[in-house]
């Protein structure tokens, strides 16, 4: 999986100007056992760099897509991190093998309560999850140093930009629900605007307000 990853990689460096991932990056796509956060009837393809289904008309996404976004959010010992669209928990796993503590927030109940129990089964304990709307953000914890949002929005969604620290970014892909979107980079600089540079097109579910 990860030499497929890498090839993509490269394939798509011109765009996004990410020409290889950081050994850390590398090391947790190696460390988290992606097969844990597939339904049974897929686990099989559970390491080819696809998108699948799981639950609750959900999908845990491509590998080179968590990937990307994470080298994008640049996370590092001491980063605060939120996750928007927790799904299988996947990329909080992958998240919480390099930040200080993630938090992460999913809109659908059982998806939510899954994806937390699974998280401490694998010793996750640096990632809290929550039921509730993703695009409000989590502000108790915030600011975050990097926001990363796993569903598509029209605009950035203001409460997370709000939330993103000085110096901090989101990445999140922005357009129309089930069409071609892109996914965004968006860095607040130190006096508060923000900056936003487009990386590539990609395909994600809708960001859906809270069913909790």
């Amino acid at each position: 999986m990860v030499r497929q990853v890498l090839a993509q990689v490269a394939a798509t460096a011109a765009h996004t100007g990410v020409d290889a991932l950081s050994p850390r990056v590398r090391a947790a796509l190696e460390a988290v056992p992606r097969h844990r956060f597939v339904p049974e009837a897929v686990r099989d393809l559970a390491y080819d760099d696809s998108a699948l289904p799981i639950d609750c008309d959900q999908t845990i996404s491509q590998p080179f897509i968590v990937a990307l976004m994470t080298q994008l959010a640049a996370p590092d010992e001491g980063s605060r991190v939120l996750d928007v669209g927790t799904g299988s928990g996947y990329q909080a796993a992958v998240l919480s093998a390099l930040a200080g503590r993630v938090y992460t927030i999913e809109t659908v109940p059982e998806l939510a309560r899954r994806a937390a129990a699974l998280l401490a089964e694998l010793s996750c304990d640096n990632v809290e999850v929550r039921c509730g709307d993703g695009f409000a953000g989590w502000e108790e914890h915030a600011p975050f140093d990097a926001i990363l949002v796993a569903a598509a929005t029209p605009e950035p969604p203001p409460p997370l930009v709000e939330q993103l620290a000085r110096g901090g970014r989101l990445v999140v892909p922005l357009g129309e629900p089930f069409q071609i979107q892109e996914l965004v980079l968006i860095r607040k600089r130190e006096d508060g605007t923000v900056a936003t540079v487009r990386e590539l097109p990609v395909a994600f579910v809708p960001l859906t307000r809270s069913r909790c």
